[in-house]
């Protein structure tokens, strides 16, 4: 990423995402919103199984993440398709940019625009819903919600090489409402059936919540849950940069 056409590239990524008020209203509003709608139908006492974590705080991390994979997934796929179709990809790979370049540009650049989904839902939840903790843990969920928000980053890059232009919108969706729902991003996943909640275990958007949750908690991240992350992103990131030299060798 010392590459100078990198730093540009994800300047150019930053800008046009914050540019693009529709994109930031769904990414950065929508998630609020739907926090708002969920938990007004819960009271302030119920906890999730489990935990002591109240559903006003569950949903909290929840809608965060949410808002996060908002603006890395359907932003970075639907994005890079509609790139490659115009032959802006095309045009890029005349340059000095390097193909794993490219492919870490969109990551971090997407990665960038999702410090607002979060904030946004933290101020609903601590101004409406009264959601209170310490400094440390609200710095702490800012940063693990970030930081997990690379991993669907590089999905969407992967998604955005594999799918053309006209299907990448339905391939992404349903990636992304499947991910969310049955990720336990949704509802909480211990109300699953059992079958169901060892599917669930083992999905990203699974892990990545419960990195918030653990927070939350008062403890810190567990390691299974690091690693489950860890081995989706090297998957994804691997399979964006397998599609993204494929579709250079068609070029």
């Amino acid at each position: 990423m010392t590459n100078p056409f990198s730093w540009a590239l994800i300047r150019l990524e930053v800008t046009r995402t914050l540019r693009n008020k529709k994109f930031m209203f769904f990414s950065v509003i929508y998630p609020s919103v739907i926090y708002l709608l969920i938990s007004s139908t819960q009271n302030d006492t119920d906890t999730i199984p489990r935990t002591d974590l109240t559903l006003q705080s569950f949903f909290m991390v929840s809608m965060a993440s949410f808002g996060a994979l908002t603006a890395v997934l359907m932003g970075n796929s639907e994005r890079i398709a509609k790139e490659r179709e115009k032959g802006w990809v095309r045009q890029l790979r005349l340059t000095a940019l390097p193909g794993r370049s490219y492919v870490l540009a969109k990551i971090a650049g997407a990665a960038m625009v999702t410090l607002p989904c979060i904030v946004v839902v933290f101020l609903v939840a601590a101004t409406f819903k009264h959601v209170r903790f310490d400094a440390w843990q609200w710095a702490a969920l800012t940063g693990v919600i970030w930081a997990g928000s690379l991993v669907f980053a590089a999905l969407g890059v992967a998604i955005g090489y594999l799918a053309s232009g006209d299907a990448v919108r339905p391939v992404t969706m349903i990636i992304y409402f499947g991910l969310s729902i049955l990720g336990g991003l949704w509802m909480p996943s211990a109300t699953f059936p059992q079958w169901l909640q060892n599917i669930s275990e083992w999905l990203p958007t699974h892990a990545y919540a419960a990195l918030g949750q653990a927070v939350e908690m008062g403890g810190a991240p567990h390691a299974r849950d690091i690693a489950v992350l860890g081995a989706y992103f090297l998957l994804f990131t691997g399979g964006a940069a397998w599609l993204y030299r494929k579709d250079t060798l068609k070029a």
